[in-house]
């Protein structure tokens, strides 16, 4: 059970941080096309690949991996309906 919890929990701050970050970036990326100056938008563009690298994708692979993990501690087929 305690394993279970772990593994919820992580899900949970897995999807905080999809949430998170996929909103901060959407607003840093707007507010740099609202600018309309080409330079701001490419530096921010470049800030935001990176964000997007590093919390963005590792919260993917978490998410999938937790939610796998916890489909099988509850003890749910994969092709259940």
């Amino acid at each position: 059970m305690m394993l279970y919890v772990a593994l919820k929990y992580l899900h949970v701050i897995g999807a905080a941080v999809l949430l998170g970050t996929g909103a901060g970036i959407a607003f840093f990326m707007l507010r740099a096309h609202l600018t309309g100056e080409a330079a701001v938008i490419a530096a921010v563009a470049r800030i935001v690949v990176l964000a997007d690298f590093l919390f963005t994708a590792t919260a993917v692979v978490a998410q999938t991996r937790t939610g796998i993990a916890l489909a099988e501690q509850a003890r749910c087929s994969h092709n259940e309906s």
